[in-house]
């Protein structure tokens, strides 16, 4: 049966693995790269966040980012110990810093803005209150940060995508890579909206930042190179914020597997060597 199985599953799989190869040879054959892979702390089974590379990758994006794009979620998540790890004190600034719209009328049935609170969701940019007012200036709404790592993919081709489903092979920062590889890709000065690595090589966005638009507090090189890095893993935790518990309790059922495993296979052979 597992045979028969396995040879109706063949054909299709080699299908799959042809039409994936196709498709990075027909990239690279019309000069469209695949992002470079990067290396990221919390890549791997026992990666975890860099905490002061997320309060970074913030920082990028209240002074760069925001100014088109929205990020929604609420300011208390960023004091998440596995994330970014501000402090009570600096998220309670943080939201005091912003005026939200309240969700509720006041006694007069109007509709108000008031100090922001650290259970707010963090306001969308000023300019653009909704996706209809953002893509009337830029033709369509910029995306919502808040699942950007997540949504953006590329293809990596036959065999990377076969192993990247084994155990301990897995890939999960594709879209992190992504990210960054975009905001590296500006490489024409004389044409703002080229990019290498964005399918077709034209983006809506000009190149949104570059050296020195961003002064880091902690000592870190100001440089394009930080930036996108930066922002790529700020986004990849705000996509999935649980990573780190997530791989905490993997690993905690992988040694229990283990350990079961193991008193089956000796009770399996004392009750055998008792029954002859």
């Amino acid at each position: 049966m597992i045979r028969v199985k396995f040879s109706a599953f063949a054909p299709a799989a080699m299908a799959l693995a042809l039409v994936s190869a196709l498709t990075a040879l027909a990239q690279e054959e019309a000069g469209q790269p695949k992002p470079p892979r990067q290396d990221w702390s919390f890549a791997g089974m026992f990666g975890i966040y860099d905490k002061a590379q997320l309060q970074r990758g913030f920082q990028v994006y209240k002074e760069v980012c925001s100014t088109c794009h929205a990020l929604s979620i609420p300011f208390r998540a960023l004091a998440d110990p596995d994330g970014p790890g501000f402090s009570e004190d600096q998220i309670k600034t943080l939201a005091a810093s912003y005026q939200v719209t309240n969700a509720e009328p006041n006694d007069k049935g109007e509709i108000y803005k008031r100090t922001g609170t650290p259970a707010d969701i963090i306001p969308r940019p000023e300019a653009y209150p909704n996706d209809q007012a953002a893509a009337a200036v830029f033709g369509k709404a910029p995306p919502d940060m808040a699942l950007l790592a997540k949504a953006r993919k590329y293809e990596r081709g036959f065999p990377w995508f076969v192993l990247a489903a084994l155990p301990g092979l897995e890939y999960q920062e594709v879209g992190a890579d992504y990210i960054d590889a975009i905001l590296n890709g500006y490489t024409k000065p004389d044409d703002p909206q080229w990019n290498l690595y964005y399918p077709g090589h034209k983006i809506a966005m000009p190149q949104p930042i570059t050296n020195g638009a961003v002064d880091y507090k902690d000592g870190t090189p100001p440089t394009l190179a930080n930036y996108s890095k930066d922002i790529s893993a700020f986004l990849t935790w705000a996509a999935e914020p649980n990573l780190d518990e997530r791989k905490r309790i993997g690993l905690r059922v992988m040694i229990f597997l283990f350990v079961l495993a193991t008193l089956l296979y000796f009770t399996k052979k004392r009750i055998w060597e008792s029954a002859h």
